[in-house]
């Protein structure tokens, strides 16, 4: 099945290139969000891949009243609309509900759908009608091929710049499973198909500032076998200060650590690129 190619800023997704979706979970003060997105520039510079950067302006499922939840829609966009012009990324942020899209849209190049809220119909018409991409999170509770509900959703709203996101299955036991089979699945929906790494090493039901909210000793087994998949892009959330993040603390991995960690996933891409490209030929 062929694939759309789904532009973000001057980014082309769904290309042989690897593109990677990156920063702090949620916004916290400018200066981690500067200094996030300078080293992700020099990343993408020296290694000459293609970044989006992520960070949310609001968390809404966080179990506790206590949990930071981000700055909020007004303060959130205008820290994001910032590093677009200093840094020249296309930016994308979470939206939780239908009125919050127009405005995040006014700034950001991705909406992106919780994975929550991915068979909610109101917010997924509402972000489809603004124009701009919807990276919808799989849901961890639908089978993959059950994706296409909120694609549909999505297209007959007029839109179909779309990209799909994995980010594993909850079983009831605080625990997520990635399945390889779902990269397949989702891949046959015609969209380009993003692993998001450090979300599928959450513990649910622990606090992600405790350090077994998270499993990062997974993230390179699991990132190699996502990317050995044919997925078109890494959804990796970095932190200057990862034990000190007000969000995810135990999963996300340190900006300086992203280099190293992207190295072996580009080397894997190329092969799994030529590979299908074989297939191709042999075809």
């Amino acid at each position: 099945m062929s694939k759309k190619i789904v532009r973000v800023g001057n980014i082309e997704c769904g290309t042989d290139e690897l593109f990677v979706i990156s920063g702090p979970c949620v916004i916290e003060d400018e200066k981690i969000m500067m200094t996030t997105a300078e080293k992700l520039k020099e990343i993408s510079e020296r290694m000459n891949i293609n970044i989006i950067y992520k960070s949310s302006f609001q968390k809404d499922n966080r179990s506790s009243l206590k949990y930071y939840n981000g700055p909020g829609l007004d303060k959130g966009v205008k820290i994001l609309a910032k590093v677009k012009e200093q840094f020249g990324f296309p930016v994308l942020t979470d939206i939780h509900y239908p009125e919050q899209a127009a405005a995040a849209a006014e700034v950001v190049d991705v909406l992106q759908i919780p994975a929550y809220l991915c068979m909610q119909t109101a917010l997924m018409v509402a972000a489809a009608k603004t124009g701009r991409v919807i990276n919808i999170k799989h849901g961890q509770f639908l089978a993959p091929d059950n994706m296409k509900h909120p694609v549909t959703k999505c297209t007959e709203a007029g839109n179909d710049q779309i990209i799909l996101t994995e980010r594993g299955y909850t079983f009831g036991y605080n625990d997520l499973i990635v399945d390889p089979r779902s990269f397949y699945h989702l891949g046959r929906l015609g969209y380009p198909v993003v692993f998001d790494i450090t979300h599928s090493i959450r513990k649910y039901g622990i606090p992600s500032a405790d350090a077994k909210g998270g499993a990062r000793e997974f993230l390179p087994v699991l990132s190699r076998a996502g990317v050995a998949s044919g997925v078109d892009g890494v959804f990796v959330e970095t932190h200057p200060e990862p034990e000190k993040a007000l969000c995810d603390a135990a999963s996300q991995l340190c900006v300086y650590d992203l280099e190293e960690f992207l190295k072996p996933l580009i080397e894997l891409h190329a092969i799994e690129v030529k590979y299908r490209q074989q297939q191709v030929v042999l075809k």
